[in-house]
């Protein structure tokens, strides 16, 4: 199985008709979606909303953001002197979110959103433009493909989809596990280059309370669905450590699975990762096995690598 095939054909077919089993109920402020046409809201999906945790003026990326609908809501949140940029692979989403995003724009009284064509694991290479490169010299030999590459490194470089040290927050909305495993430590580190020193990521998606196994992981209707590339539990903040964060704190847990597959919990969680900066401390990798020790807590607590440390860890921390 192509994980990615499999998340393109899927969500290139829900964003034509929408799909229920592709989302958790998650509750809105309805404020902000009054501003927002129907077929944004119908045919987003998503298991969480770290739009609420936004702030007025901050520039936002979205990554997978689909038909867009956290990026206008966002867009409302950061107000005409913030910037929300959403980040999506697939043309079919990417249609219906640009088609709307004007009538977003007359809505709220101001344009601050725009989209964009990538990887979420690869945020530097900007996918439109190299398909305009690439039309212009098709590939028809193995010298074409290698200069292929080495164009996709130059237009990183050169003029980057996302630039490092951009953005004040990052968020997504049930998207990282759709990721191929493989990637999802490019993933995390793409995430930790965009964001502003003492920015931060806010995260909503699906973990697991035990490994997903192997066979589950070939099911592209498992995949594709947000379930079988499932973060487990407890090593979804260790994957922010790794990647460079001090300090993550688990903003909610959904006590109910969303689903449960032959014994599987599958669940809902939103987490914050702060980026080195103003009022963090560095990151020690080697203790970073002590920065999650209870997947049950859900009152915000942070959890730092460095135990007992961090000025932001509550009396009940690890």
């Amino acid at each position: 199985m192509n994980t990615e095939t499999a998340v393109h054909e899927r969500y290139s077919a829900a964003s034509q008709a929408a799909e229920a089993a592709l989302c958790c109920p998650v509750s809105y402020d309805p404020k902000y979606l009054k501003a927002i046409p129907a077929e944004v809201i119908e045919k987003d999906y998503g298991c969480g909303d770290p739009s609420r945790y936004v702030r007025s003026g901050e520039t936002v990326l979205d990554l997978g953001s689909g038909t867009g609908k956290i990026c206008f809501i966002a867009a409302q949140v950061v107000g005409p002197n913030g910037r929300v940029i959403g980040v999506d692979m697939t043309d079919a989403m990417l249609e219906v979110a640009r088609r709307n995003a004007p009538l977003v724009a007359a809505n709220i009284g101001y344009a601050n959103v725009e989209f964009r064509k990538g990887r979420i694991q690869d945020l530097a290479l900007d996918l439109e433009l190299l398909d305009r490169e690439l039309r212009a010299k098709p590939i028809a030999s193995l010298d074409a493909f290698l200069g292929a590459e080495r164009l996709a490194d130059e237009l990183r470089q050169r003029t980057p989809l996302v630039a490092s040290d951009l953005v004040d927050v990052v968020v997504s909305n049930c998207v990282l596990n759709l990721v191929a495993p493989a990637a999802k430590r490019q993933l995390f580190a793409e995430i930790f280059r965009v964001l502003k020193p003492g920015g931060r990521a806010v995260i909503s998606d699906i973990v697991s309370d035990v490994d997903v196994p192997a066979e589950m992981q070939t099911n592209a209707d498992l995949w594709s669905g947000c379930l079988s590339g499932a973060f487990r539990e407890d090593k979804f903040p260790l994957a922010f450590a790794e990647a460079g964060f001090p300090v993550v704190r688990i903003l909610k847990r959904e006590e109910q699975p969303w689903r449960v597959i032959e014994g599987i919990e599958f669940r809902s969680v939103t987490i914050e990762a702060i980026k080195n900066g103003a009022g963090t401390s560095s990151l020690r990798t080697k203790s970073a096995a002590a920065l999650f020790t209870s997947p049950s807590r859900t009152d915000g607590l942070s959890f730092n690598a460095t135990r007992g440390v961090s000025n932001d860890c509550g009396p009940r921390c690890c």
